[in-house]
């Protein structure tokens, strides 16, 4: 490639127009620097520093001398509210919307700080007004999300639900919740004892999740109630098609509706065959419990014994150790007793349920995580964790 005697210009040129477009720029941002007060940037260095008192204080200061600035004010309601002063968010909150100079989108912004404070403060009716304020709004989504929060805790399931239905989208079909809201309302008119309402609810609850284990719980449990014991069985049994991993919370009651049919032998084969199956399941208890009922203790412990030859478990072998200790001498038994009593204290976390969502840990299972307001996010086996 032959050399250009322009070449020795150019060069020269750009560098010289790279600096000068620096210079331009630095000059921009240190007229911009000088516009904003110096307690600004020490409020900053306050809060990048997660000292949240000291930044509060230069703000307040800040914001008593300087009212025009808007952003400010936003930033110190939020402040206050996070750190639980939430008398003085609100107040921040309510004189910024009685500034008449706002724009549309400033005042709808200040509309949906004060409705958080308002749910921070647990004065609900009140928030949940600000917030339908603002369903023509950008904020709309958003606000949709907090009245749904407002109505879980409030259990107003319908409202609940017809929220949901306005927040469902390709990314988020709130399938799982809605099914569960219909199972609340069901819960609720057996409770007032209404059973052909909460059967409605239980059948709505199906037409939108139709994999929702806890509607044929609750159908199983009316039948039941009301006499219909086949109608029970079969709601009970359409949970292995739904999820089988739940089939430890029907086996108690179909076990019950055998006994009342004097059906009790057939129980036992049918909770059998479902560990059979289902070998991981968490049903180990009931069906030995269900044997030694049936055959005795011999033919329990021996099912036992061959179980956890093939499927062993330190749950299962505090379960065997039990039993070996009704075979076992007086003077063998404490020392069964003592082994048992350390595989129960190493295995504790594998007899609680875990939320799938935040991890938190419960001997009970819920159906909403106590935690962090998940829906359906227990695993429904104990010591099951999320992979």
């Amino acid at each position: 490639m032959e050399f250009e005697v322009w070449w020795l210009i150019f060069f020269p040129l750009a560098f010289g127009l790279g600096w000068l477009a620096a210079r331009v720029d630095i000059k921009h941002v240190l007229a911009d620097s000088k516009l904003l007060p110096r307690q600004y940037f020490e409020g900053v260095n306050h809060l990048l520093n997660d000292r949240t008192d000291k930044a509060v204080e230069v703000f307040v200061d800040l914001a008593r001398n300087h009212s025009e600035t808007i952003e400010l004010q936003f930033a110190l309601g939020h402040l206050f509210r996070k750190k639980g002063e939430i008398e003085r968010a609100i107040r921040m909150h309510q004189k910024l919307l009685g500034r008449p100079e706002l724009k549309a989108f400033e005042k709808q912004s200040a509309q949906y700080e004060l409705a958080l404070d308002f749910m921070k403060a647990g004065l609900f009716d009140r928030a949940e007004e600000l917030f339908a304020q603002l369903d023509d709004s950008d904020l709309a989504r958003a606000s949709h999300r907090h009245l749904l929060d407002i109505y879980q805790q409030e259990k107003e399931w319908k409202k609940a639900i017809a929220t949901a239905q306005q927040l469902r989208d390709t990314s988020h079909t709130y399938q799982h919740e809605i099914a569960e809201f219909y199972c609340e309302l069901a819960t609720q008119s057996i409770t007032r004892s209404q059973p052909e309402e909460a059967r409605q609810y239980l059948q709505q609850a199906l037409a939108e999740h139709r994999k929702c284990v806890r509607a044929n719980l609750l159908i199983g449990d009316l039948a039941a109630s009301e006499g219909d014991l086949a109608g029970a069985i079969d709601a009970w049994l359409r949970i292995e098609q739904q999820d089988h991993r739940f089939l430890p919370f029907a086996v108690p009651k179909l076990l019950d509706v055998y006994d009342r049919q004097e059906r009790a032998e057939e129980g036992a084969v049918l909770v059998k065959g479902f560990l059979s199956t289902y070998p991981e399941l968490d049903m180990l208890d009931a069906v030995y419990d269900r044997i030694v009922k049936v055959s005795g203790t011999d033919a329990a412990f021996e099912f036992l014994r061959e179980h956890l030859r093939k499927h062993p478990s330190m749950l299962g072998y505090a379960r065997f150790l039990e039993a070996r200790a009704v075979f076992a001498s007086v003077e063998d038994r404490h020392d069964i007793e003592s082994v048992r009593k350390l595989l129960l204290d190493n295995s504790r976390n594998q007899a609680m349920y875990h939320c799938a969502s935040c991890g938190f840990k419960a001997k009970q299972y819920f159906w909403h995580c106590p935690a962090c307001n998940e829906w359906e996010s227990f695993l429904p086996a104990r010591g099951q964790v999320k992979g």
